[in-house]
């Protein structure tokens, strides 16, 4: 029997899937910032009537400038949890330098079992980094670096210790006023 022209319901993991990586633009009345999701899970609680369904995403917004911030956002369905990580991840942006479009030095960070190595890159390098490291360094602004992402691969991990990274950057400047030199 061939039906035709019918048209296939997706479940809510394929539509899941398909926002994964995906740019959503977001035009604010002070400033123009990009946003990405990271990861999207499904999460399910087994109660005593059967599962129930909730989905966690990891979205991070940058201005492109120097200014970023990842966060996680839990829902029932997949567009609250991304909403829900928007907000938390624009309240919790960091600010770090930019020169030329890489970063001032050589900085290394971990985050729980994820360790990140980030090294400022000569133009035309390109952004070399792979798995959730490069999302957030394309929505923060960084056009050429070199990345290593040693341990854990957990986007989660991965992301957040790629903040942690960025939180250590300081130009020369700060350093001697630090020192007081």
């Amino acid at each position: 029997m061939i039906i035709k022209n019918q048209k296939r319901i997706k479940t809510e993991k394929e539509i899941a899937s398909e926002r994964e990586g995906e740019f959503i633009e977001i035009q604010d009345e002070s400033e123009k910032e990009k946003t990405i999701v990271i990861s999207v899970n499904r999460v399910a609680k087994v109660v005593k009537g059967g599962k129930r369904l909730s989905f966690n995403a990891l979205v991070a917004v940058g201005n492109g400038e120097g200014k970023v911030g990842v966060a996680v956002g839990k829902a029932k369905e997949v567009q609250d949890a991304i909403q829900k990580a928007v907000a938390l991840a624009k309240k919790n942006m960091i600010e770090f330098p930019l020169i030329n479009g890489t970063i001032p030095h050589e900085v290394e960070a971990k985050f729980c079992s994820g360790y990140i190595w980030m090294k400022p890159a000569v133009e035309g390098t390109g952004l070399i980094a792979g798995g959730a490291a490069r999302s957030v360094l394309e929505v923060a602004g960084v056009k050429n670096v070199l990345t290593k992402n040693i341990g854990s691969t957990n986007p989660f991990n991965s992301a957040y210790a790629t903040i942690e990274a960025l939180k250590k950057l300081k130009l020369q400047e700060q350093y001697y006023n630090i020192r007081k030199k």
